[in-house]
């Protein structure tokens, strides 16, 4: 008869019990809150936590974000890219958008292609020549002045000028005249979000830069920008953190590394506020009924999709180890999911310590319970409290013979 390993005492298999139930009330509980975020201004996002992430392993676990620094959140292209997708899916969601309602969120995001401002005849001697002629035409069919970009401030005092003299009374065509070249002039001053988003991102010369001197198709000299500047603070951490190896080193670093998420708040933070301004602006043009469906489905990226992962993960072990449903199985779910966590940030020697007010070598929080979880497997704690009994008793009962 081969013989028996020693019988865990009650107390052992008890504690071993609740060990796992606390386990698994804590990822629940977590998988829960990060889940009710998503109804909130504030959603969680693992995005943080990774763009964070040291060690060996750091490159993959940022790469996980798609955009770790926010690079292509300073790419016009993309921007533009990204709005256009949401427009389309925001018009799929809504299939009931009449096409006054589609014109106006497309004139908010690309501008409208034409400014028409009613005008009864232009007054005797007015001409409209020049370079302004190629944006601004009046048509005497339709008693209107139409212009097809915005009016420069030296064009409009150009026009007015025609008309406005010292000392002359201005007769009723006249002042009509004025009146129409100012309410025009004050349409095409508004910028769409995009022209807005060209201005933030390539034309703005303390953000974007500016060349100086061009000669033979080289620049010569250029001032630099801050979008150009933080590519480069970039580059020179990524340097510096390969050839750290001393404390006071990593110290350094640490200071770097808050500058630059801060720079980088700086220049992203525009951009998403034009983000949320074109979410937010759409919902005027909206109907009650069209408002209450909610708000347009997120498009896939990577980092959601990570997201969607580990909440549904963290609540879906949770509640088996709270159940003792195939704990063994999600034991070592848990151990893999708090192992990953580990390594994004793991405390070892050499590797920039983790921010905050604990203090871990080799061994941290998420290790310990990741072997608890580990230990956990080993064992059939749902065979003695818990649905793993009925499982065994019922479904894979064996047939003695």
């Amino acid at each position: 008869m081969v013989s028996k390993v020693r019988q865990l005492s009650f107390a052992a298999c008890f504690l071993l019990v609740v060990l796992r139930v606390s386990i698994g009330w804590q990822f629940l509980y977590e998988g829960m809150w990060k889940l009710r975020t998503l109804n909130t201004p504030k959603p969680w996002s693992a995005e943080g936590y990774l763009r964070n992430a040291s060690g060996p392993f750091r490159d993959n676990f940022r790469a996980m974000t798609g955009d770790p620094d926010g690079l292509k959140l300073l790419d016009y292209d993309h921007v533009a890219a990204t709005w256009d997708d949401w427009q389309q899916r925001l018009i799929a969601f809504h299939p009931d958008l009449d096409d006054n309602q589609k014109t106006r969120i497309d004139e908010l995001i690309n501008g409208p292609k034409a400014w028409a401002e009613p005008l009864a005849s232009l007054p005797p001697g007015v001409e409209i020549k020049g370079g302004v002629a190629k944006i601004l035409k009046y048509d005497a069919k339709a008693k209107r002045l139409v212009a097809t970009n915005h009016l420069l401030p030296s064009e409009r005092d150009t026009l007015i000028g025609q008309v406005e003299q010292d000392g002359k009374e201005l007769s009723a065509a006249e002042k009509a005249f004025v009146t129409a070249i100012n309410r025009l002039y004050d349409r095409t001053s508004k910028l769409s979000l995009k022209e807005r988003l060209q201005v933030s991102l390539k034309e703005d010369p303390d953000r974007a830069g500016v060349i100086l001197e061009k000669h033979a198709g080289t620049i010569d000299h250029e001032r630099i920008g801050e979008i150009q500047m933080y590519k480069h603070l970039l580059e020179r951490y990524e340097q510096n953190l390969k050839n750290a190896k001393q404390d006071f080193q990593h110290e350094h670093l640490a200071k770097q590394w808050s500058e630059l998420q801060e720079k980088r708040a700086a220049l992203v933070g525009p951009v998403n506020a034009l983000t949320a301004e074109l979410q937010n602006g759409v919902q005027k043009f909206l109907t009650v009924d069209q408002i209450a469906r909610g708000a347009v489905p997120s498009a896939s990226t990577p980092v959601r999709q990570l997201n969607q992962r580990v909440m549904y993960g963290l609540v879906t072990f949770g509640a088996l180890l709270m159940l003792g449903l195939f704990s063994r199985v999600a034991a070592l779910g848990a151990a893999t999911m708090l192992f990953s966590f580990y390594l994004a940030m793991p405390p070892w020697p050499g590797v920039p310590p983790v921010p905050g007010p604990e203090h871990s070598l080799i061994i941290d929080k998420n290790l310990v319970e990741a072997l608890a979880c580990l230990a956990l497997a080993a064992t059939p704690s749902g065979r003695w409290i818990g649905l793993d009994s009925l499982v065994r008793r019922y479904l894979f009962r064996r047939t003695t013979e």
